[in-house]
């Protein structure tokens, strides 16, 4: 009983201790003057510090180094007195303007624990602290208390009335979870920051911007620059992140912003004299160019624009842009061009709807043309930076709705970009368990149950790995959702296997309308694009010196998300070479050519007078289905129309015979349909050259 006595009195004299605050007193360092001396300097001038980083958050505004500055000046008193209050709440506004913001709890507690009236903000920050730990009636008693016993926060009325309707919000939003798993992706991230991720339409390959250790000489608080990084997915894992090739990353902050839809443009954001800008950098084989300067109407001479993002239809460019005029912070504005001819770009607009009286963006705007997805620290966040959605209704932006928990939480959740099919996304977040500062976060939607829309804007991105193009990608609705296949691939010598650079078109054979047009990679052949359902689809293929390749895709309306990796093996134009014409199409049983048939043919048209010495053969094929005789009989008057069609088009008829094989050539079994409807064909053969 004694011992127990004895263990309870240490153990309440140890809690006495540690709740006694000790001043900055030569009464209480006698011993060491020195160091006292030393402490009280170094609290001088982190003071300084920390009066302009405040100055800067209640104002909106990017502290910059500041708190960063102030910390390392507070750390050498605090390694002299650890037991002073009003130093340990100084250390815990430090850490939660970092980007690791869970270290500012146990000095917020500590700060409150040997002096509750240490400093007047400490039950603000208190709450804040609580707010982390998802306390959220912890945090709105302190928050309340603030206001209660700080009578001159008149000033900062909005920062607490914001904060305590964030925790009323996270109460409700937690209560009620969408329906995902936000999982953190430890290859990709690292004890440093990464932030700013961006991801292909088929998921496998994604860029990110990160300040971790990269050879060039650190700062004045002894961190390295942001530069930009690539990873791959292989087998379900993704690669260590490895620099983006070519002269973009500098000694100075490279920020990744957003790819346009064919993947061959990258919109960056670089420090330049003091003043964040906006620039483009252009692909080219397996390197990206400088970077240049955006118009002056996007990087302006008198602002900070930050994360830009191209428009659906390529005429604008949204971005963030501060405004010393007002203490909002950052505002998510566009600008948009009078002539692509001479992209010369309009005055900056700004989006009403959109922004609040807090830091609004990074932006990502959907192909659609009708969803953006924003960042913000205002609206109806539940704490830090949400992320909201969008919509343009009647050509206005709705008011942005909260995307929920647990995507969103106290900390700061943003960049949120997901794969075509929405059923993954990928977000950069600062909440507790990670490695360090931000990091990158998978999102994995459960099912239609509670789908959120999530078909952001789909970063593409054109790396080493995976040059790409999207060029259509639908809108994703709760109820009327549009479905869409990706088709991706690469273009190759048949013979050699190498990449081969060659130029995709896509056309609505129903229309016979060009809808888009884009080159594979010069390096690597490869290409992606998003293809509408409701269609089909006439793909193109041309290379200098080499067949064409035709591709079709009857992608019908409502058909399930689906995904096409082909190869595609070009044919050097030498005699033998044969091609599949597979975009001709006639009436079931006749010769009758179909309208749909037109582009194909043309496209055939324009080979036959770009290499004048060409002589061909056109075959019509047929599957085993009726009699020989019949089946030989149609594939030869098939093939006769053909070689009139090119007839009419002004090509010679002494350089096409037409020849009709029925059912005797089969390229696949007549066992299954799909082998019959590969059989049933029209071919060219060169036969001269």
């Amino acid at each position: 009983m004694k011992k127990y006595l004895l263990s309870a009195f240490v153990a309440f004299f140890s809690l006495l201790s540690f709740a006694q605050n000790v001043e900055f007193k030569a009464a209480n360092f006698k011993d060491d003057k020195e160091g006292l001396k030393k402490a009280e300097e170094a609290i001088k001038k982190g003071d300084e510090f920390l009066t302009l980083g405040n100055e800067a958050v209640f104002l909106v505004q990017s502290p910059g180094f500041n708190f960063q500055k102030a910390l390392k000046e507070y750390l050498v008193a605090q390694k002299f007195n650890p037991n002073n209050g009003h130093l340990n709440f100084k250390l815990g506004v430090c850490y939660a303007y970092s980007t690791d913001p869970t270290k500012c709890i146990e000095y917020f507690k500590k700060a409150n624990t040997l002096d509750p009236a240490c400093d007047p903000f400490i039950n603000y920050y208190l709450g804040y602290a609580y707010q982390l730990e998802e306390k959220f009636d912890d945090a709105t008693n302190a928050y309340v208390a603030f206001e209660t016993n700080y009578k001159k926060a008149d000033n900062f009325t909005k920062f607490v009335s914001q904060r305590k309707n964030e925790c009323k919000l996270a109460k409700t939003a937690k209560a009620a979870p969408i329906r995902a798993w936000v999982d953190n992706v430890p290859t990709l991230n690292s004890e440093f920051d990464e932030i700013s991720p961006s991801i292909t339409t088929d998921g496998s390959e994604l860029i990110l911007t990160s300040n971790r250790p990269n050879g060039h000489a650190t700062n004045e608080v002894g961190g390295y620059d942001k530069d930009i990084y690539t990873a791959s997915l292989s087998d379900g894992k993704w690669s260590t992140p490895k620099a983006i090739t070519g002269p973009i990353n500098s000694d100075g902050d490279d920020v990744s912003n957003s790819m346009n839809y064919d993947g061959t443009k990258l919109l960056l954001h670089r420090l330049v004299n003091g003043q964040y800008d906006i620039f483009e950098s252009k692909l080219s084989g397996l390197n990206w160019s400088n970077p240049t300067p955006a118009h002056f109407a996007i990087s302006s001479t008198k602002a900070n624009e930050q994360y830009g993002t191209y428009s659906d239809d390529g005429w604008s460019i949204y971005f963030m842009r501060d405004n010393d005029s007002r203490a909002n912070g950052f505002d998510i504005m566009y600008s948009s061009m009078q002539s692509k001819l001479q992209k010369d770009y309009m005055a900056a607009t700004m989006i009403p709807t959109v922004n609040s009286k807090f830091n609004d963006g990074p932006i990502y705007l959907h192909i659609d043309g009708e969803t953006m997805y924003i960042a913000s620290e205002g609206h109806e966040s539940i704490g830090g930076y949400d992320i909201f959605v969008s919509k343009k209704v009647g050509g206005q932006w709705s008011k942005p709705v909260n995307m929920g928990y647990p995507i969103n939480t106290p900390y700061d959740d943003f960049f949120f970009a997901s794969t075509a099919n929405g059923k993954f996304a990928y977000i950069s977040s600062n909440r507790a368990g990670g490695k360090g500062g931000y990091d990158i976060y998978k999102v994995t939607f459960w099912g239609p149950e509670k789908s959120p829309v999530v078909d952001v804007e789909d970063y593409l991105l054109s790396s080493i790995a995976m040059p790409m193009k999207d060029a259509q990608v639908e809108a994703t609705v709760d109820v009327n959702k549009k479905s869409f296949t990706v088709f991706k691939g690469m273009t190759i010598d048949a013979m050699t296997k190498k990449p081969v650079e060659a130029q995709i078109e896509i056309t609505d054979n129903v229309t016979g309308k060009v809808i888009e047009t884009f080159t594979t990679n010069s390096a690597t052949g490869k290409f992606i694009i998003t293809l509408a359902s409701g269609k089909n689809y006439g793909i193109a293929v041309k290379a200098d010196k080499y067949l064409f390749h035709s591709e079709n895709f009857d992608i019908p309306m409502g058909s399930a998300d689906n995904l096409v990796n082909k190869v595609i093996e070009l044919k050097n134009i030498a005699i033998g070479s044969k091609i599949a014409l597979r975009n001709i199409f006639f009436d079931t049983g006749k010769s009758t050519l179909r309208a749909e048939s037109n582009a194909e043919l043309d496209r055939l048209v324009k080979l036959m007078k770009d290499v004048p010495t060409l002589k061909i053969e056109i075959s019509g094929h047929t599957d085993n289905t009726g009699s020989a005789t019949l089946n030989e009989t149609l594939s030869q008057s098939r093939a006769e129309a053909v070689v009139a069609y090119l007839t009419t088009k002004g090509i010679a008829a002494n350089r096409m015979t037409a020849k009709g094989y029925g059912a005797s050539k089969p390229i696949a079994s007549n066992a299954t349909d799909d082998g019959k409807q590969q059989n049933r064909r029209t071919e060219f053969e060169i036969k001269g050259n």
